[in-house]
């Protein structure tokens, strides 16, 4: 049984890994246009949405979105809802992936070849994944041990740099009233959406409770403003269009004085590889997961017929993840756009499915 401090953690990891994905792309590209309004308005949404859907799924101890769904939704309907939210799940992972694989290449080693890149990440992600969920758990603890200090103190280093201009920052405030968009509001939202892993972990909760969870705001919050305003001070308002992984732009403008390392980028690269690849194997661990449950009998199959399973079931995500491989840095952008804004309306029509189930089980209680 995992303990509540353990959801902390797996909203931690997602709302740290938005600072490299596609969220601060997203933001930036409407800074003139409600960015700043967008990420205020994300953060009541998503707080909203955390607290909501953990009560939903407190009631249900012990079980994922299979038991709940298999049990409760009608019976033509569960499996294409977990083959659907199977999917989301790959393709969450894949993107994290796919963007580490660009980053990897531009900034670390651009003489690699990309396919040796994205199979030795592959190989990691599909051994680790199919871990228990404990264990997976309790490694993310150990790996947030070890990166957060290594974020917070590049992020710390960020802003007291002289190079760092609150002009621009002031500047950009000024703009704070203009009306957002969908794809703005949808980009600060993924922030706060590691709560919705526990489709799957919550199998390892049980009688989860939320405290403090203005904490959870708060924290989305300070993450959502750093995501957006550091690079803005760095490259200013203008020409921090012209960069694509603004944050990793961003560090490798740093210089670090006094250490072995002298580039904050490879302490930076360091953190986020890590990060990213835990973020991935827990998005596929989750996808795993769900779609077991989809393919699942109710006849008891063997050991190796259920590794089997899980093999056939990761050549799958790993053949979406190389068939995107021919996507060019613009088309990986929309491809994440468009998956920022499917990902929310997603969360929403999982937790009326949570709602539904939760009413469902209250009136065969009564």
């Amino acid at each position: 049984m995992a303990k509540s401090r353990y959801f902390y953690c797996l909203f931690l990891m997602n709302s740290l890994i938005n600072i490299i994905n596609f969220v601060p792309r997203e933001l930036i590209d409407r800074r003139f246009d409600g960015a700043l309004v967008s990420i205020l308005i994300g953060t009541i949404f998503g707080t909203l949405f955390v607290y909501i859907f953990t009560v939903l799924i407190a009631k249900f101890p012990g079980k994922g979105f299979p038991e709940i769904f298999t049990s409760l939704i009608p019976k033509l309907l569960v499996k294409p809802l977990l083959v659907f939210f199977a999917g989301l799940w790959c393709v969450a992972g894949g993107v994290t992936l796919l963007s580490f694989v660009d980053i990897t290449l531009r900034y670390i080693s651009p003489d690699s070849s990309p396919y040796t890149v994205v199979f030795s990440f592959l190989i990691l992600v599909c051994i680790c994944c199919r871990f228990d969920s404990l264990s997976l758990l309790y490694g993310l603890e150990i790996i947030l041990f070890v990166t957060l200090p290594l974020i917070v103190y590049g992020i710390v280093k960020a802003l007291i740099n002289p190079d760092f201009n609150w002009d621009s920052v002031l500047q950009i405030t000024t703009y704070i009233w203009h009306k957002p968009d969908l794809m703005s509001l949808s980009a600060a939202t993924f922030s706060f959406s590691g709560y919705i892993n526990l489709a799957i972990f919550n199998r390892v909760f049980h009688g989860l409770k939320l405290k403090h969870v203005w904490i959870l705001a708060v924290e989305g919050l300070l993450v959502l403003l750093l995501t957006f305003l550091v690079p803005i001070g760095y490259f200013g308002t203008v020409a921090i269009e012209r960069h694509v992984y603004t944050w990793f732009s961003t560090a490798d403008s740093i210089r670090i004085e006094s250490f072995i390392i002298e580039r904050m980028l490879f302490i930076f690269y360091f953190a986020y590889m890590t990060l990213s690849l835990v973020s991935v194997i827990v998005h596929w661990h989750v996808g795993l997961g769900l779609f077991k449950g989809a393919i699942s009998s109710a006849k008891k199959q063997s050991p190796k017929a259920e590794q089997w399973k899980e093999r056939i079931i990761l050549c799958l995500f790993c053949g979406v993840v190389l068939s995107l491989m021919w996507m060019d840095q613009y088309q990986l952008n929309l491809l994440g756009a468009w998956f920022l804004q499917i990902r929310w309306f997603g969360e929403m029509f999982l937790i009326a499915l949570l709602f539904y189930c939760y009413r469902k089980v209250r009136r065969q209680g009564l």
